[in-house]
């Protein structure tokens, strides 16, 4: 009898189920749940307008994906329950909701069902920068220890801003708190009953090395929030691949399995992707490039990068150490671009051409040369995350003239976002980081050549693409095979389950010395316009205060 393994990958938009066969590897079956609700605004509440800069969802979009999709992939690929040894989570990181003592999310309850503060945060939720700020700033004062190893900087995308924020905005909400978790140490205590929380998501978003702040940190950040870990804050953490727990009556219930299944202890979504890729060694860079990029790397040290989001001893692979970097606007950018910018006659020469609005700019963005578009980008639409860790940043598009074509604006995004990820490479190696390869997954690889050939090219080095659309949702299912016991180990499951690369780009020398050029030119713009040489593209963000009741 078959034997099988579930990935799920929670991501911004959507959530993807793999069914996985683990004698042969082979993908059974893939389903996609794309949220009813990817983003509440003010119209779902009443009488109170969340902040311009929040970004909240509605759980039960989380626990429907489960149901729907795990169902889904078993009838398609013909497979029952007995046959599924484990099923393994990745979310998107930090993304966070308040629970009472029975998991159950706060705005499912009458009395928070209109609170903002009670809804999931997710991951690019920014109007916590104040906290965000309050607390780098407390860190270097105090002198932590743990500082450096985040980069210098307390993002607004992690777990302790949202909750400060919690405190400051809703102390309702804070005090009725249970728990504050990550979405993905929720969904795992709802299908096992255990209260599990994920080494990964607390080392890289909440500032855990081997133990949190210490309560003299956080009394000094308010004396009310004192007491934070041990009440509202979980301290115990389990290492990521191991066994969180079995499905439960009503987690069978909930996905269509067996009591008994084994859980994986849930994994970044972003971290995921590497085991998916085949990628459980060191000085391979993965880039899990969509609406925005993550930069992974493991290496067998532990050293003080500065600008990257943390990194983590064991948070991916046993044995190494994992770094995570990233930049927060990437696909979002294009989208953004492609809703507001594109004009109605390209829109309308693509459908005469019956291609896709995005080919057709690839076409004519791929007619410029190499290095020698008029037009220069800061893409900084959604902040920067690294390695300046400032969300208060807003996006620059330099050297328009009256002959500008919007293929030209198209091709400076892209290679802004290429830039930008050159800076994180080339951080990594100043501070002795090796990268000896570079490989990319997520939506955009797969579908866009021109834009990783303009990567390639940028980087100046050769780009491999991970074969799984799915890499996410494949790397929990091999976490789930290992922690079911079925694989002994991750290296022994990645044999069998990874997809090996099948696409390269490899880069042009000639385009790669041209875009030195422009590359300098970028770095220019980021050290004066991020660094403190002129803070118009802070000040020129529009942010509105958090109106509480009107």
């Amino acid at each position: 009898m078959k034997k099988y393994a579930i990935g799920i990958d929670y991501g911004t938009l959507s959530a993807r189920a793999l069914l996985v066969d683990l004698t042969t590897g082979a993908e059974a079956a893939v389903s996609e749940y794309v949220y009813k609700k990817p983003l509440l605004t003010g119209a779902d509440f009443s009488g109170i307008a969340p902040d311009a800069a929040a970004a909240l969802q509605d759980p039960q979009d989380y626990l429907d994906a489960l149901g729907q999709t795990i169902r889904a992939v078993l009838a398609e690929a013909g497979a029952e329950p007995v046959q599924v040894v484990g099923i393994g989570m990745d979310v998107t990181s930090s993304t966070v909701l308040p629970v009472d003592e029975n998991a159950e999310p706060l705005c499912f309850s009458a009395a928070f069902r209109n609170e903002p503060e009670a809804y999931l945060k997710l991951w690019k939720h920014h109007s916590a920068q104040p906290e965000a700020d309050a607390l780098t700033a407390l860190a270097e004062t105090r002198q932590e220890p743990w500082l450096p190893v985040y980069g210098g900087k307390v993002s607004s995308e992690w777990f302790f801003p949202k909750l400060l924020e919690v405190y400051h905005k809703a102390p309702d909400v804070y005090n009725a708190m249970f728990r504050y978790v990550e979405t993905a140490d929720w969904l795992t205590w709802v299908l096992t009953g255990q209260e599990v929380h994920s080494a990964c998501m607390a080392g890289y978003k909440s500032l855990w090395k081997g133990k949190y702040p210490d309560r003299a940190f956080w009394a000094a950040a308010d004396p009310g929030f004192a007491d934070v870990i041990g009440t509202k804050v979980a301290e115990a953490v389990h290492p990521t691949g191991t066994k969180a727990g079995v499905l439960t009556e009503k987690g069978a219930a909930l996905t269509g399995l067996l009591p008994g299944t084994a859980v994986a202890v849930p994994i970044i979504d972003a971290h995921a992707a590497l085991p998916g890729a085949g990628v459980v060694e060191d000085g391979k860079l993965m880039m899990i490039i969509g609406t925005s990029t993550c930069h992974i790397v493991m290496n067998k040290e532990e050293k003080a990068v500065p600008g990257i989001c943390g990194s983590v001893l064991d948070g991916v692979a046993p044995g190494y150490a994992a770094y995570e970097a990233g930049q927060p606007c990437v696909g979002d950018c294009l989208g953004w671009f492609m809703q507001n910018c594109l004009p109605e006659s390209y829109t309308a020469a693509a459908r005469a051409a019956g291609k896709t609005n995005f080919d057709y700019l690839n076409e004519k963005a791929a007619q410029i040369p190499a290095g020698e578009n008029g037009v220069l980008v800061l893409d900084w639409w959604n902040g920067n995350r690294s390695p300046l860790a400032d969300f208060d940043l807003s996006g620059l598009i330099l050297g328009l003239t009256l002959r500008t074509k919007p293929e030209e604006i198209y091709r400076a995004i892209i290679e802004a976002t290429a830039f930008g990820t050159k800076m994180i490479v080339d951080l990594y190696r100043e501070h002795g980081v090796e990268i000896r390869e570079l490989v990319a997954s997520g939506g955009i690889p797969r579908k866009n050549p021109f834009f990783m050939q303009i990567y390639a090219d940028v980087l100046g080095q050769e780009i491999t693409v991970a074969k799984s659309r799915q890499a996410g949702a494949l790397g929990s299912a091999v976490f789930a095979a290992v922690s079911s016991g079925y694989f002994a180990t991750l290296p022994e499951a990645a044999a069998v389950m990874a997809e090996k690369c099948d696409t390269v780009y490899r880069p042009n020398p000639e385009h790669t010395a041209k875009y030195e050029k422009q590359y300098a030119e970028y770095k220019t713009l980021c050290d004066y316009f991020g660094r403190g040489g002129n803070d118009v593209m802070k000040r020129s963000v529009r942010r509105t205060a958090n109106v509480r009741r009107v």
